[in-house]
């Protein structure tokens, strides 16, 4: 009889590892603490965490996860005092953001700003 990956992976080892999974929104963030098995991977983490219950609005085959700010893939095993992250969609493109913001500061240095100048009464 075949077991699940999780259960073959628990019976392998019992030593533990503390890994932390993290999301945030633009209005609150959360970071869940927990214990995993040795050689647990990326995805089974988020499971086990929990996050998914408690954010409805993630779709984990979607999302993209990394660990400390770097890409990983879903399968990746997990060290001692990994931070899992659950990244969402950009709102904006960051580059044209920024070009938009120094076209705005060149027509600013060019003089076509306005300054109101307070007049004595």
């Amino acid at each position: 009889m075949l077991l699940p990956r999780e259960q073959q992976r628990s019976m392998e080892s019992d030593k533990t590892i503390n890994v932390e999974v993290a999301y945030a929104l633009p209005e609150t963030q959360r970071i869940i603490s927990l214990e995993v098995n040795e050689g647990t991977e990326l995805i089974d983490a988020v499971k086990q965490s929990g996050i998914l219950e408690e954010f409805s609005g993630i779709d984990i085959e979607k999302a993209k996860v990394g660990i400390f700010g770097k890409l990983k893939k879903a399968n990746t095993v997990l060290r001692e005092g990994d931070r899992v992250e659950i990244y969402r969609k950009l709102i904006a493109d960051p580059k044209q953001v920024r070009k938009e913001r120094a076209e705005q500061g060149k027509q600013m240095r060019k003089g076509s700003g306005t300054i109101k100048v307070k007049e004595d009464e």
